[in-house]
């Protein structure tokens, strides 16, 4: 003998209302899993330490006092770049001027303006 499936239903229906579950006959994929547990943000925000101040931070914190700061790694970083630039292996410039009005777009407005 099997049970009807409206009774089975009806079943699922009360025992999602007591368990305080979605009712889900389908069996569709809501995420509702995800959901229901607890947020992670905190957790992760916790387990790294804190942010210590920087070199920049502290140059620019006794900025006022006009104090000279000898940053090595900066200074070496800065040297290696020119080296590169007198080679000619730096990186390129950045473009300055917008996109010129005639483009790739151009040759589609001519075929245009022939067709009519």
């Amino acid at each position: 003998m099997s049970v009807p499936r409206a009774r089975i239903l009806d079943l699922m229906k009360v025992r999602c209302q007591v368990f305080s579950t979605t009712y889900n006959p389908e069996g569709i994929r809501t995420g509702n899993k995800i959901l229901r547990q607890r947020l992670r943000g905190p957790a992760l925000a916790s387990y790294y330490p804190r942010k210590m101040s920087t070199v920049q931070d502290m140059v620019k914190a006794f900025a006022p006092y006009e104090l000279l700061v000898d940053r090595e790694e900066e200074d070496e970083r800065l040297d290696h770049i020119v080296g590169l630039k007198q080679r000619g292996k730096g990186a390129p410039k950045k473009k300055k001027a917008p996109p010129s009005a005639k483009g790739k777009t151009s040759w589609y407005n001519d075929l245009k303006n022939k067709k009519k």
